[in-house]
């Protein structure tokens, strides 16, 4: 089998190691012999390694034009140019392996599409958790089930930041520094503490978990650059630790998906996850809940995908296709909508009366308190720390709009979600 290759960064230089260190046993394992025919870069005079001595190209159409290349891997990262490489590869009839999230998640059901209608195999299992399968346990192996549920830890980078704020006592600005120094964070590091990159992935997920097409535009997303190490400790304090969660959710007559940080009971099963790794929960109607736990990121754990996939492209070069199941047309229930408690963490001035005007407010909107905890007091100010009840995200907003127009209160330091009882 010929394969052509879009990129040689990290990514792309491990899928060319890990096929030249297992390429007897893949052919043994599919009955063909994996060669990488042409690699695709942009600097073509950069020092290379002698795997891909000779193969080296900085024209796309050496790839695309060639007839003896069936398979062509695409890990340059980014929208533009790869979309358009892609939409060309599978228009010529050639199987394309991606890692690029972007692009899938914006334009996984055209591209699809076009895999349909040239019979060609599009692939994507690395888009979602580095070297962890669920792509295709999805759309394969739990595909009996009326998939209800979706749950996940999908970035490494702020998973690994909040385990250093909870586990050494770092702050937030100390955690990033260290994933930048240690390769976990790139130096513009938004994407991930933003929440942007969980957002693409869980769009991806919950297409394919609840059939519907969901653009990341469609997640409501908060990040974790406003979590303290106040909250870390006051968190443990409850018996919680804070985690970014992605969440897709199927209800009657719509779905929820969001992206945000949440208060976990250290007794979940997504709480223990720390460093880099990556965990997804799904929950079916038939096999309940199950979990996928792994490498979210890395050379390797994502090369590991990527090879996965051209073996099955290879295997089902003239038979089946993983196509667009995006048949349902469920809508996204807006973010105000939903329902969960929350945790609160306020600084206002030290004076009598200041409490009951703040529970005031919260009892206009419906809001009841499950716990009030007075923290510390400094120049004449005071933390002040509330668990909710279960409430409308709208009730709590239309709540902390007052709250903030009341010159009693310094700020709103800190809102999170709550799952279960803290």
């Amino acid at each position: 089998m010929q394969v052509g290759i879009l990129g040689l960064g990290t990514v792309g230089t491990g899928v060319v190691e890990l096929i030249e260190k297992n390429n007897d046993i893949i052919e043994k394992r599919i009955g063909d012999r994996i060669n990488i025919k042409k690699v695709l870069v942009k600097n073509i005079n950069k020092r290379r390694s002698s795997l891909v001595e000779g193969k080296i190209t900085d024209k796309f159409e050496d790839i695309l034009e060639d007839e003896d290349i069936s398979v062509v891997v695409e890990v340059m990262g980014g929208e533009e140019p790869a979309l358009t490489y892609i939409r060309e590869l599978l228009s010529r009839g050639k199987h394309v392996v991606t890692a690029n999230k972007e692009v899938i998640s914006e334009h996984g059901n055209e591209l699809l599409k076009i895999s349909a209608e040239k019979d060609v195999n599009l692939l994507f299992e690395a888009s979602v958790g580095g070297g962890i399968p669920i792509i295709m346990p999805m759309k394969q192996c739990l595909s009996a089930n009326d998939i209800v549920k979706v749950t996940g830890i999908l970035n490494g980078t702020t998973n690994y930041i909040l385990s250093q704020m909870t586990e050494k006592g770092e702050s937030f600005s100390e955690a990033l520094e260290k994933a930048q120094l240690e390769g976990c964070a790139e130096s513009d590091p938004t994407n991930d503490v933003k929440g942007f990159d969980a957002a693409r992935k869980l769009a991806i997920l919950s297409s394919i978990a609840f059939n519907t097409r969901i653009t990341p535009e469609q997640v409501y997303t908060e990040g974790i650059d406003n979590i303290s190490h106040l909250d870390i400790e006051y968190a443990r304090e409850l018996g919680a630790v804070i985690k970014l969660i992605a969440l897709g959710k199927k209800n009657e007559n719509n779905m929820e998906v969001s992206v945000t940080p949440v208060l976990l009971k250290k007794d979940h099963p997504l709480a223990s996850v720390s460093g880099t790794f990556n965990a997804i929960m799904v929950e079916g109607d038939a096999v309940g809940p199950v979990m996928f736990y792994g490498l979210g990121a890395g050379k390797m754990p994502t090369a590991s995908a990527v090879v996965a996939d051209i073996m099955e492209a290879v295997r089902n070069k003239n038979g089946s296709k993983l196509h667009c199941t995006c048949y349902n047309h469920l809508n996204v229930m807006d973010s105000g909508e939903s329902v969960t408690s929350f945790y609160l963490r306020l600084r206002v001035f030290d004076r009598p009366g200041v409490l009951s005007k703040i529970a005031g407010a919260f009892g206009e909107n419906q809001i009841s308190l499950s716990k009030v905890f007075q923290k510390n007091t400094i120049n004449g100010t005071a933390e002040i720390v509330m668990v909710t009840y279960d409430v409308p995200f709208k009730n709590l907003q239309e709540a902390l709009d007052e709250i903030r127009a009341y010159k009693q209160v310094v700020e709103i330091s800190t809102v999170i979600r709550v799952e279960g009882e803290c």
